[in-house]
């Protein structure tokens, strides 16, 4: 018999998501309180730091530092470090991980399916063939093979150097 352990979703399965004051995105971008573990790369309007709640290993999200939900409202410098850091962080995976694809998305509100409707950010997900499995399915569960710490020290020794 094989065992599946994630030893790290300890906590969230028995405490839940921890609870922050404000929004959790700038919590992280403000680096308070530690908040900012698991930040791979910062620049001045924007920041990378991996989902804690990822569908693969080495999920990212690029933030913009601004709080806000409204594409529309960001700056030319705000999208354009927004879309660098995407760009760098694609590089990282691929050079990191390997994976067959890439998915990069924005959820904008509840309905779209934003588990962080108030501020905006760009996922950017590795992806392989056959990488859903059957735990999605029948147990709502994703299981990673990589603990969230490890994936961030692999990303940021990967991160390309800024041009």
């Amino acid at each position: 018999m094989d065992y599946l352990w994630a030893g790290w979703r300890s906590a969230f399965v028995t405490q839940g998501a921890p609870a922050v004051d404000g929004c959790v995105l700038c919590a992280i971008g403000d680096g308070a309180d530690g908040a900012d573990d698991l930040v791979v790369a910062r620049r001045a309007r924007a920041f990378c730091v991996l989902n804690l709640y990822p569908y693969t290993s080495g999920h990212l999200m690029v933030v913009p530092r601004r709080h806000g939900s409204d594409l529309g409202a960001l700056s030319h410098e705000e999208l354009g470090e927004m879309w660098e850091l995407v760009r760098e962080g694609m590089a990282a995976l691929e050079s990191a991980y390997h994976p067959q694809g890439i998915n990069l998305g924005l959820n904008l509100g509840r309905a779209s399916g934003a588990g962080i409707v108030e501020h905006l950010h760009v996922h950017v997900v590795p992806r392989w063939v056959g990488d859903a499995n059957f735990m999605v399915t029948a147990a709502q569960t994703r299981v990673l093979p990589e603990a969230l710490g490890d994936t961030r020290d692999r990303l940021r020794r990967a991160w390309p150097a800024s041009s």
